[in-house]
């Protein structure tokens, strides 16, 4: 008779990577949609630490493969709070120090649960004059890498592992939905679009990929503003942004946003932040006006936990205008990725890379030149 020992009885996936992927789908229908259609969501705040759990370990283990970060060797990278708590995890999970480097827009609660893990907050004290608080983060961390000698920096915006990272997301969403038409994904870093839509093309060669910008962001030829909206968005041009792969882009406000959030709390049981509610807003418009029987997507990168203090805080919304904004039932659309400034919700059918050749010529790519 076998004799149970110690390891019979310690599950395959107790491991802390074990507590990343395989996160569930939600069908999402009123009040975004009708009854009778609606989208599914990818609840990526199943995560520890959110969506980024997944790059973050990647790109920690993909380094230590290849001899850039050796052992015991400090972990140092710029973040708004979702990366930095893959970050965390990896350290912890490969015994390395991590150094976040985030600014003052970062939320307190998010600043304490960094340190709690073990990293070491350091934050930047005034925003960069062009590149705002992103390329001041971005220089803050050049400055340590300096001071540290074999520390590794993930660079996240142009790190080819960022991108190759959502495969096993890609594949749990093949295994979940089969058959997808249309894929809603935020666009921070342009990792999990890239990495999530390459993979699901070579399934559903058809799949169309809308993605979900901010109002003030760079990423898609707007110009660069001050943003309140964080995890999505961007005041730099990120490399592994798959222009190419986009059929359309919107850009949403931080109210719409906000109004998008409360409503999946209220109906759903199922929210998040800023990225989840620009989401969410674009995927039920997405499965209102497509051809009945469309089977659409939506990545929700996080939880709802971290925007205590602003997404659900009715005195920090109240303070920044965003309580009693209903969105537009459709967005408002432009031909061109620069034809105008938008201020609310917008399309635009025609993307491009705003730093190629054609859209410098054509003058192209508002923001940071």
């Amino acid at each position: 008779m076998h004799s149970l020992t110690t390891s019979d009885l310690i599950p395959a996936d107790s491991t802390l990577q074990g507590l990343v992927g395989n996160t569930p789908v939600l069908r999402v229908s009123q009040p975004f949609t009708p009854p009778g259609r609606g989208f599914w969501a990818k609840l990526e705040g199943f995560n520890p630490g959110g969506i980024k759990d997944r790059p973050a370990l990647y790109m920690v283990e993909r380094a230590r493969a290849r001899g850039e970060l050796q052992p015991g060797r400090p972990i140092i990278e710029s973040t708004s709070g979702t990366l930095g708590l893959g970050l965390a995890l990896a350290g912890m999970v490969h015994g390395h120090p991590v150094t976040l480097v985030t600014d003052p827009g970062l939320e307190p609660s998010m600043n304490r649960l960094l340190a709690a893990y073990g990293a070491i907050v350091d934050m930047v004290p005034e925003p960069h004059p062009t590149g705002g608080w992103q390329q001041a983060r971005r220089d803050r961390v050049a400055e340590l890498m300096a001071q540290h000698p074999g520390a590794w920096c993930p660079d996240q915006y142009n790190n080819p592992d960022n991108v190759a990272a959502y495969t096993p997301l890609a594949l749990e969403l093949a295994s979940q939905i089969g058959h997808i038409d249309v894929l809603v994904c935020s666009v921070g870093t342009g990792g999990h679009s890239a990495g999530i839509s390459r993979v699901l093309r070579q399934l559903y060669p058809q799949m169309r990929l809308v993605g979900v910008d901010t109002i003030g962001s760079t990423i898609f030829g707007q110009p660069a503003r001050p943003r309140l909206m964080r995890g999505l968005g961007s005041s730099i041009y990120p490399r592994n942004v798959a222009y190419e792969n986009f059929s359309e882009v919107h850009w949403v406000a931080p109210a719409e946003s906000v109004w998008a959030c409360r409503q999946l709390a209220a109906s759903h049981y199922a929210t998040g932040g800023w990225s989840v509610g620009a989401v969410a807003l674009v995927a039920g418009w997405v499965a209102r006006t497509a051809l009945r029987n469309t089977r659409v997507v939506a990545i929700f990168p996080d939880g709802p936990q971290r925007y205590l203090e602003t997404v659900y805080d009715d005195q920090y919304c109240a303070e920044h205008g965003l309580l009693g904004v209903t969105p537009a039932p459709e967005p408002e659309a432009i031909g061109r990725l620069d034809e105008k400034e938008v201020a609310r919700w917008t399309r635009c059918t025609q993307v491009s890379d705003p730093l190629s050749p054609t859209a410098q010529a054509e003058g192209t790519g508002g923001g940071q030149k």
